[in-house]
Parts: C-alpha cells; structure tokens; sequence
C-alpha cells in the first residue's frame, strides 16, 4: 500500500476553536509513520501517531494542547483516523490508551475496523 511516497491528506473537522474552523491533516511517510494533527501558525496543537503496515493500523499515541481539551479535538482526531481506516480497509490495533477506551466504550461503533486477535 505505501511504496516509497508521501501522503497528505486534509480532513475538514467541525471543532472549534476561537470560532476557527480546524482541519485534521494526514502524513504518512514511506516507512508507513505518520499522524493525523491539527496544525495552528504552523505549530501542532493535536496530533494521533500511527503506522501503517499492510492492512494493519497501529495508533500508539493521541495528544491535544491543554487548551483544545474539552474541545472534542481528540475524538476528531480517532474520527479521521477510523475514517481513513474504513476507506483503506485497514484493522486498528488501539495502543493509545485514549483510542481503546473509545473503542471500549462503543464497541458497536468500531467493531468494523477494531482489530481483536481471536483467542
């Protein structure tokens, strides 16, 4: 899926801060990194680390400013991500503890992309 190129997508998001509209960006690089961020005068205020390896989306790590907390900023940001996921048909394997726990918290709502190893 990710063969030696960069990726950059912009997801329109309808959180606001000081009635500014905020876009969720997407960057992957070739090795399959990458984030799903708000980006504000060129400065990460939120931002969902991830890879990508085959059909597999590991999200290890979600983080907003002290100040977009209360926003809903990081559930845009797991939107955009599960969004993505839908679109590529990739599994999600929630690391971040704040991903799981919204996985948790509404399985029905994931359970299309939720990756669970069968035991």
């Amino acid at each position: 899926m990710i063969s030696g190129i960069s990726v950059s997508l912009i997801y329109h998001s309808n959180t606001k801060r000081n009635k500014v509209m905020m876009e969720v960006k997407f960057e992957i690089n070739e090795e399959g990194k990458g984030a799903f961020f708000f980006e504000e005068n060129g400065k990460r205020t939120g931002e969902m680390i991830i890879s990508i390896s085959g059909e597999i989306l590991i999200v290890y790590h979600t983080e907003v400013l002290p100040q977009l907390k209360g926003t809903g900023a990081a559930k845009k940001l797991l939107d955009a991500m599960v969004e993505y996921a839908r679109l590529h048909k990739l599994k999600v394997i929630p690391r971040c503890p704040y991903t799981l726990a919204m996985f948790k918290k509404s399985p029905e709502k994931y359970k299309d992309v939720w990756y669970r190893k069968e035991l």
